[in-house]
């Protein structure tokens, strides 16, 4: 048995992976620590750095603000980076429903950006006059639900389970309404 730098022996941390594939050596400005992995069920890479010592403070208080350990949170915040360099527009936020990709210079989510475009029956153009934004951003935030479809997906399904009666249960100030279509966007 050769010890291996997480100071589990070589052969004890083969069989941890060949008993899980979701299992990676993570580490943390401490000490290294195995923990399975709770982002996806996708296969992971073992990666090491080196942090400055404020910035893995700084991480530590982030991923126990929301509840992951530090090795969740890195991962988290590097996936979010190359999605920030990958797509144009695109950025992250804390929500009420957890970290969200959402259009940089607005307040919408890029599920809000997929519900309008459902709406106006894909119609990018139409979307952008709504919004009032040019359709370059409005492709972005497309481009980004159709690379992560099933993360978008379930917030549109999350959104559509929210009917007036479960909102007036949250809201009681809640009421109905119908907005009028504007004349720009009527049909003739």
């Amino acid at each position: 048995m050769v010890a291996g730098r997480a100071g589990i022996a070589a052969d004890e941390r083969e069989a941890l992976y060949a008993r899980s594939a979701v299992f990676r050596i993570c580490y943390n400005t401490d000490i290294s620590h195995i923990v399975s992995k709770t982002m996806s069920t996708a296969q992971s890479i073992v990666v090491s750095m080196r942090l400055p010592a404020e910035s893995g403070r700084r991480l530590k208080r982030m991923a126990s603000r929301h509840g992951w350990t530090a090795s969740d949170a890195s991962a988290r915040l590097v996936e979010e980076g190359l999605r920030r360099a990958e797509f144009a527009f695109i950025d992250f936020r804390d929500s009420a429903a957890g970290r969200q990709a959402y259009v940089q210079g607005s307040t919408l989510a890029v599920w809000e950006v997929a519900l309008l475009l459902r709406t106006y029956k894909g119609d990018g153009a139409a979307v952008a006059r709504h919004l009032g934004w040019p359709e370059a951003k409005v492709r972005a935030a497309d481009h980004y639900a159709e690379a992560f479809s099933a993360e978008i997906a379930e917030a549109l399904s999350d959104n559509d389970a929210v009917d007036l009666k479960a909102l007036k249960r949250m809201l009681p100030q809640a009421r109905e309404f119908v907005a009028k279509r504007p004349k720009s966007l009527r049909r003739p």
